[in-house]
């Protein structure tokens, strides 16, 4: 069974502690502060990996933790960063955070950092000043990023067959390529998507048979809804029509079915080139099928290639698999749907974290400062220790924080809450 969705939980190590410690050697007296920085926490990469065809390692395993990074020593000793953590996805996969960035994996070796590691913290050495001359503070590590993320798995296929089910898709993916799909004479025998290569004289194609589509599948009916998305990728559709269809159904009504749905399953599918096989031609007179072709013809126009074929007999195969091989552009497949543009290796982008804070109070109630790096600097820091306290009030003060507190009320000794966490402020 071909798994083509998963959702995992992703969680970046913490940064290390800074650590706290003075120099102990005999014949150095007040050797000063000399402690090392805490190690950052390992980052959760997801890679594109061709060994892979499926999602289904993720039904085992749902949670990714990064190692974190480790603590600083004494004597300046930095502490280790953490290990990065990769998951491996198949070419193909689409995944979307939950912030709602959209990535698009689909050539090997591709990766995209998910969860960045946390910094670590900073020693005692480095608050050393000449007025404070023994500092006993460290920094405490950030924790890492965490969330959940979306994988989709989109079939990298130069060809989608689609149709009706038991239009004679599977039998038409078997006669043109080396594939083995299940064949029999009852709707829904295609469960999942199957693959298989047209082998031409200087190049070859991918050609996915999609699951049988029928009226509301963009809704959910059948199986078209969990495996529409497989066609979005390709860069020609196949519509395969029954000419001889058992429940005596109207061509033309099947027709517009399959059309409707895909374009409610995204406008874009409606502009993709087609070609219209018009299979069973075994089972209707050869007069019949080449009225039935030309009529379409007609309907369509010449942009559309109209094809009568027979998987019984191979008849019209062999000019149908030299229109696909001259219809589809030489392009890596996939290619021309990537969300990402191509970019150089050595650069990297990394959005901006929010540096403004605000100030805000509820009656009377502390005064509560928002913003993520009033935030971080709270967290990196024990106000327990007066020393640590002392040192945010005055990065409070540099930053404008204490200005605009007192421009809202604010008296010394009042509760003041950042990042969840009240304390009395009194610079």
């Amino acid at each position: 069974m071909l798994y083509d969705k998963a959702r995992i939980f992703v969680a970046a190590g913490a940064g290390g502690d800074g650590c706290l410690s003075f120099r102990r050697e005999a014949h150095v007296p007040r050797g000063g502060p000399d402690g090392g920085d805490g190690g950052h926490g390992g980052g959760v990469v997801v890679e594109c990996d061709p060994a892979l065809r499926d999602l289904q390692s993720f039904r085992r395993r749902q949670n990714y933790r990064a190692r974190r990074g480790g603590h600083g020593g004494g004597s300046l000793r930095h502490g280790a960063n953490g290990v990065e953590l990769i998951v491996r996805v198949p070419p193909g996969t689409q995944l979307r955070t939950e912030h709602g960035d959209l990535h698009d994996l689909i050539r090997p070796g591709q990766r995209v950092l998910v969860a960045r590691g946390g910094a670590g913290g900073r020693g005692n050495k480095h608050f050393a000043s000449a007025t404070r001359q023994a500092p006993r503070f460290g920094e405490r590590g950030l924790p890492g990023e965490e969330g959940w993320v979306e994988l989709r798995l989109k079939l990298l296929a130069d060809v989608g067959l689609i149709g009706l089910p038991n239009a004679g898709k599977s039998s038409l993916l078997a006669r043109l390529t080396r594939a083995t799909p299940k064949v029999a004479d009852y709707p829904f025998t295609t469960l999942e998507p199957v693959l298989g290569t047209l082998e031409g004289a200087e190049r070859q194609l991918i050609i996915a048979d999609i699951p049988g589509l029928i009226e509301g599948a963009s809704e959910g009916a059948g199986l078209g809804h969990d495996f529409l998305a497989h066609v979005e990728r390709t860069q020609l559709l196949v519509h395969v029509l029954d000419l001889a269809p058992l429940d005596g159904s109207d061509p033309l009504v099947s027709y517009a079915t399959i059309e409707r749905e895909l374009e409610l399953h995204d406008p874009q599918l409606a502009a993709r080139p087609r070609i219209l096989a018009l299979s069973k031609a075994d089972l209707v007179a050869p007069g019949a099928a080449e009225a039935q072709a030309a009529a379409w013809r007609e309907r369509l126009g010449a942009e559309v290639p109209v094809l009568v074929t027979s998987s019984a007999t191979g008849s019209g195969l062999d000019e149908l698999a030299a229109e696909l091989l001259r219809s589809v552009p030489l392009a890596p497949p996939g290619e021309l749907v990537a969300v990402e543009p191509e970019l150089a290796e050595h650069l990297i982008f990394r959005p901006a974290r929010g540096r403004g804070f605000r100030v805000e109070r509820d009656g009377d109630g502390p005064f509560r400062v928002l913003g993520d790096g009033i935030d971080r600097l709270v967290a990196r820091h024990d106000l327990d220790n007066d020393e640590a306290l002392a040192h945010v009030e005055a990065r409070l003060r540099q930053i404008g924080v204490i200005r605009a507190l007192e421009e809202q009320g604010f008296q010394p000794g009042d509760d003041v809450e950042i990042a969840g966490v009240v304390f009395e402020l009194d610079p």
